[in-house]
């Protein structure tokens, strides 16, 4: 970080890029991006009332108001406004009144407690000016020296601020659907699939993050076939983006009695999980059915009609949960695992991608697609997207540090 005091311009490097600037009548710019917008008088007088955008504190909001309408917000207690939703950059995030919980105001809790800090050199670097007109030359200079320091502290807190308000991508905390299906491999990719379910079960509480159950598709010999998950927290999409994909384990199966090494596969699929704010589906474009569910649970299956399938009649997509005893909550997972199909399936149209992307994750579930490799015998978990091996698979498979670890890796 650089800071050059008492020039016309403050700059300061908060990451690799852009550079942002701030310049002595408070307004941060990026470098580059010429002269702000003048204001238009012609705008109508709520225009000032609004919340302001991230894009408007780029291109000329006043730092110093930007701030202030942060503590207000902040004070306030307010739900989630756009504001809120820029700083954040949580698309899909649902917006109540009252509601303060979530990533964006954990988020935003993140930045006060540092404006916070600023508001007292601030007022430390007001009580020092005085000093400075005082007869003493020597306390003079030393009023000099602590006006700069307190100036190179304040700079340091504003790159602070920017960094977390400025740096997140678009759809970092979007709740994810998590789909895994064994691949190759008979029961032994089953029960790497149950392994690796769990995995991200414990990851998920690790991180504090919601895990609920959408599907659960178990085999015989206590492996997974298929399961599904909805996972929701702070930076959830970002740090799981990187997760879809073939899963390769190279071990010697419970099932086998010889000690053989076997080399067997499981996919993963990360979907975005919007919610209702984001996508618009009409109850007349869905066909809702109701069947008795099966397999295990006792004296509770085949009895009532619990199991919904829903169908989005447009466009063709299918969905459908049994999982709990009450119909209606299987209605209501069906709509989220719908909804979350529907919203990828729009994403990609707005892309104009000619591929699906869960089928690009997923591939043809063969041994060569791999981008990790659990090696059993070696100890070592492998990824082959960077190159990166780490040991003790048991603790990898615990879902806490060495995993995070790994994925962190990924991300940055």
């Amino acid at each position: 970080m650089l800071v050059s005091a008492g020039r016309s311009v403050l700059w300061c490097r908060c990451w690799s890029a852009p550079v942002w600037r701030w310049r002595k009548d408070g307004f941060l710019y990026r470098s580059g991006m010429g002269r702000r917008p003048r204001s238009n008088p012609a705008a109508p007088a709520s225009e000032s009332r609004r919340s302001p955008t991230l894009e408007a504190v780029m291109t000329g909001e006043p730092w110093a108001n930007y701030l202030s309408r942060l503590e207000k917000w902040w004070a306030g207690g307010g739900g989630p406004t756009s504001m809120e939703a820029e700083v954040c950059s949580v698309q899909g995030q649902r917006s109540h009144s009252g509601d303060t919980s979530g990533p964006a105001k954990r988020e935003l809790g993140r930045v006060i407690p540092i404006i916070q800090e600023l508001r007292s050199k601030q007022r430390e670097l007001e009580e020092l000016q005085p000093l400075l007109r005082d007869e003493s030359e020597g306390l003079k200079a030393l009023a000099h020296t602590e006006i700069n320091l307190c100036q190179g502290v304040i700079n340091q807190l504003n790159c602070q601020i920017a960094s977390i308000v400025l740096q997140r991508g678009e759809a970092d905390d979007i709740d994810v659907v998590m789909e895994l299906t064994a691949g190759v491999g008979g029961q032994e990719a089953m029960l790497f699939t149950a392994d690796m379910f769990e995995m991200y079960q414990r990851y998920a509480s690790f991180k504090n993050w919601s895990f609920d159950v959408l599907e659960y598709c178990p085999s015989d010999l206590g492996g997974l076939r298929h399961a599904t998950a909805s996972i929701g927290g702070l930076q959830a999409y970002k740090l799981l983006a990187f997760e879809g994909g073939v899963h390769r384990v190279q071990r010697v199966p419970k099932t086998e009695k010889q000690g053989r090494l076997h080399t067997s596969t499981m996919t993963i699929a990360i979907l975005p999980q919007p919610s209702e704010i984001n996508l618009i589906i009409n109850s007349k474009d869905l066909r809702i059915e109701t069947k008795r569910a099966s397999g295990a649970g006792g004296q509770h299956v085949n009895t009532t009609d619990s199991a919904v399938r829903i169908v989005h009649i447009p466009t063709g997509v299918v969905a459908e949960c049994q999982q709990e005893r009450s119909q209606l909550k299987n209605r209501e997972k069906a709509m989220q695992i719908l909804r979350a199909q529907l919203y990828s399936m729009k994403m990609e149209e707005e892309t104009n991608k000619r591929y699906n992307a869960r089928k690009i994750q997923i591939g043809t579930r063969a041994r060569s697609e791999k981008i990790r490799t659990f090696n059993f015998p070696q100890d070592r978990v492998t990824d082959h997207r960077i190159g990166k091996t780490l040991h003790n698979i048991e603790g990898f498979m615990f879902g806490n540090e060495l995993l995070d670890e790994l994925i962190l890796s990924l991300c940055y």
